[in-house]
C-alpha cells in the first residue's frame, strides 16, 4: 500500500511554476480600477489574474491598445484571449486607458503636415505620462505584483507609447520624476509595430534599455518600419531600433515580415505567442544576453510599396 501511495504521489506532483492544464482552466478574475484623473478624463485599468491561493509576487504584463491615438479601448474583446493566455501563465495582466491626443488634435484642426509635430509631441507626452501613472499605481496598490518584473506591451499607438516609456525612462525625462523609486526599470518591452520619436537624427540612451521584442512589417504605412524625419522630429521604427540595439549589444529580438502592412500590430497576439513566450523566458526572466533577428519572407506575397513620406503616414492614420 505504501508503495502504491508513493507512485501515485509522483504522478500527482507538479513542479513549482508549471502551468495549469488547459483542459481544466481555472477562473480568471477581472477587476477595474481608476488609476488617475486628468482634467475631464477618468483613466481606468482592467486587471486580469487567476483566482489562486498562491501568495507569491507575480510578474505583470501591461498592455496598451492601438488606434492611432484616435480610437481604441482597453477592454476590446479581441484582446481577451491574449490576456487570458498570459493570466493562465501566472501573470497579472493589466490593460489601461490612456488619453488620445490625436483625437484632441483633430478637434483643434492640427492634423496636417504643418502642425503634425506639435500634435505628436502633445500626444506622446500625454500617453506616456498615463503609462507612468498606471505603472506607479500598480507598484503601490497591487502587492501581489513584483515591481521588478513588469513588462510593457503595446499595439501600434500603444507600441509607440511603451517604447517612448522605456526611452524616456532610460534618458531621465522630466515626466519620470517622482513616479517610481530611483532604481525602477521595466523588465521588458514588447512592441507590435511601434516607433520611438526624438528631435535628434539618431537614437540615444543614457543607460541600456530593457530587453525588447519588436514586431513589424516592412511595408507598414501607419508606423514607419525604418526612420523618417520631418521638421526636426524623427520617428524610428522597429528596424532602426533593432539596428541601434545590435550596435549597442543590448539583448533584443526583432521579428520582421516582408511585404507586410500594419497587420503586425495585432497578428502577433495570436500567431506569435511562441516567440513572445521565448522572449519572456530567455531575455526577461533568465536575462540571457541574446540577439534574435528573424526575417520572414512570404513567397506568395506580391511586392507592395514601401517608400512612404510623412503625408502618407498622416493619410493612412487620419484619412485627411
Amino acid at each position: 500500500m505504501r508503495r502504491l501511495f508513493l507512485i501515485a504521489a509522483l504522478f500527482l506532483w507538479t513542479p513549482a511554476g508549471a502551468q495549469n492544464d488547459d483542459a481544466t482552466p481555472r477562473k480568471i478574475e477581472k477587476e477595474t480600477f481608476v488609476y488617475a484623473v486628468r482634467d475631464a478624463d477618468t483613466l481606468r485599468l482592467d486587471r486580469y489574474a487567476l483566482l489562486s491561493p498562491d501568495s507569491r509576487a507575480k510578474p505583470c504584463l501591461m498592455f496598451l491598445f492601438g488606434g492611432g491615438f484616435m480610437t481604441g479601448t482597453r477592454d476590446n474583446r479581441r484582446f481577451r484571449p491574449f490576456f487570458d493566455y498570459y493570466a493562465r501563465k501566472g501573470f497579472v495582466v493589466v490593460s489601461i486607458d490612456y488619453r488620445l491626443g490625436m483625437k484632441r488634435a483633430r478637434q483643434a484642426g492640427l492634423l496636417d503636415e504643418e502642425h503634425f509635430t506639435q500634435a505628436l509631441d502633445m500626444t506622446l507626452s500625454m500617453a506616456t505620462e498615463d503609462l507612468y501613472d498606471a505603472t506607479a499605481y500598480i507598484c503601490r496598490h497591487m502587492p501581489d505584483v513584483d515591481p521588478s518584473r513588469i513588462v510593457t506591451c503595446g499595439s501600434s499607438a500603444g507600441a509607440i507609447t511603451v517604447l517612448m516609456g522605456e526611452y524616456w525612462l532610460c534618458n531621465g525625462h522630466p515626466l519620470t520624476a517622482g513616479k517610481f523609486t530611483q532604481d525602477f526599470s521595466y523588465a521588458g518591452v514588447i512592441a507590435f509595430a511601434g516607433a520611438v520619436c526624438d528631435t535628434q537624427d539618431s537614437l540615444r540612451w543614457a543607460r541600456d534599455p530593457a530587453p525588447m521584442l519588436l514586431f513589424h512589417g516592412d511595408a507598414d504605412r501607419n508606423v514607419p518600419y525604418g526612420a523618417i524625419g520631418v521638421d526636426g522630429v524623427w520617428l524610428f521604427g522597429s528596424k532602426s531600433i533593432a539596428d541601434d540595439l545590435a550596435r549597442r549589444r543590448v539583448p533584443h529580438a526583432f521579428y520582421s515580415v516582408a511585404e507586410t502592412n500594419h497587420s503586425m500590430a495585432w497578428r502577433p497576439m495570436t500567431e506569435n505567442r511562441g516567440e513572445i513566450d521565448s522572449f519572456l523566458e530567455k531575455l526577461v526572466f533568465k536575462r540571457q544576453r541574446l540577439v534574435t533577428d528573424v526575417r520572414i519572407t512570404p513567397l506568395d506575397a506580391p511586392a507592395v510599396p514601401k517608400d512612404f513620406g510623412i503625408s502618407d503616414y498622416i493619410d493612412a492614420n487620419y484619412g485627411r
